[in-house]
């Protein structure tokens, strides 16, 4: 029994030590096998991020630039960038927080965003600096800082501009930056699809104007009614060239002044438009408390009882966000709007 057990016990002792070998060489091809998955899922990751990166050829108001996309840090300064960035969901790190649409104030605050750059008065472009942009889209109310913003972020971070250009077509322009920033963000089918329904909306508004009727369009702000030029004024001045519109009045050396020309109501009520469209500035800023803006301002003014725009209806407001927000889904929503009031005229 005991030479059994001995020998039993040189049997176990054997299998033991053939079951620790084992359990090394096991360990061991396990470790290897760890180790090469780790180094081919390193590789794949590698291989997997370069495949990622993009080389984009974009042209902006300041000439054609190679891009690197994809782009996870985003600032911008730009008002007509905002809502189309937004509804695509980029990640935008900085911006002029007390710029943002006041529509858009749930997505983008000093909440969302790392850097708040303060306003085109008074920029923290420092700010700009510190939240380490990979692109800055740029426009509109921060033009002047174009050469400034490049030079602090460096020569390497595209800083581009996609401002509508004077002397150009609007709606070409509109379409140029859409697709642009489609583009640059990987969304170049939403990016189709906005254009697509601006362009339906834009023959939709064309194809519901008479061009009997005659037009004015004004810009309320502090109180006060400011004259909208055709083809100059700010928003609305272009439509007058986009839809054929004919003026009730044209005033000579007007301007795209951001509060209007100066005109007095007598004027408006002289010209007795058919049809009067309102920016409301007032409604994107914040109106005084007590003063009268938009559509009120226009349609409680004893002077413009009797002008025929006033008495049939026919007085239309764009969306009280459009001073801060003029980009191509403000204007699709404000051409369907006037095709809406125009067909139901008739």
């Amino acid at each position: 029994m005991i030479l059994r057990r001995t020998a039993g016990r040189k049997v176990a002792g054997s299998v033991a030590a053939l079951a620790a070998a084992s359990l090394v060489l096991t360990s061991c091809s396990q470790a290897e096998d760890a180790a090469t998955s780790a180094t081919d899922a390193a590789s794949s990751a590698v291989a997997t991020t370069t495949a990622e990166v993009v080389a984009l050829t974009v042209e902006d108001n300041y000439g054609t630039h190679t891009l690197n996309a994809p782009f996870e840090r985003v600032a911008v300064t730009d008002n007509r960038s905002f809502e189309i960035l937004s509804q695509w969901g980029v990640n935008i790190v900085a911006a002029p927080v007390p710029l943002v649409p006041k529509t858009l104030r749930d997505k983008i605050n000093e909440d969302t965003v790392e850097a708040n750059l303060g306003t085109h008065k008074e920029p923290d472009l420092e700010a700009l600096v510190a939240a380490d942009p990979d692109i800055v889209i740029n426009g509109q109310r921060f033009e002047r800082y174009q050469e400034d913003m490049q030079t602090l972020v460096g020569k390497d971070i595209p800083v581009l501009d996609f401002e509508p250009r004077d002397g150009e077509d609007l709606p070409s322009e509109l379409i140029r930056q859409t697709l642009a920033l489609g583009t640059i963000f990987n969304h170049e089918d939403d990016a189709q699809a906005l254009v697509d329904d601006f362009n339906k909306a834009l023959e939709r508004a064309k194809a519901a104007y008479d061009p009997s009727k005659t037009i004015m369009a004004v810009n309320t702000s502090g109180g006060e009614i400011g004259y909208i030029a055709p083809g100059k004024g700010r928003f609305f001045g272009p439509f007058f060239d986009m839809l054929g519109w004919k003026p009730s009045l044209e005033v000579a050396g007007g301007t795209n002044n951001h509060e209007g020309d100066d005109i007095s109501v007598e004027a408006i009520a002289q010209s007795n438009p058919d049809w009067i469209f309102i920016m409301d500035r007032d409604g994107a800023i914040g109106a005084k408390d007590g003063v009268l803006h938009g559509e009120a301002l226009i349609k409680d003014n004893a002077a413009l009882q009797n002008v025929t725009a006033v008495k049939q209806g026919n007085v239309v407001a764009a969306p009280e966000d459009t001073y801060t927000n003029e980009n191509i889904i403000t204007y699709t929503e404000v051409l369907n709007a006037i095709a809406d009031a125009f067909e139901s005229a008739k």
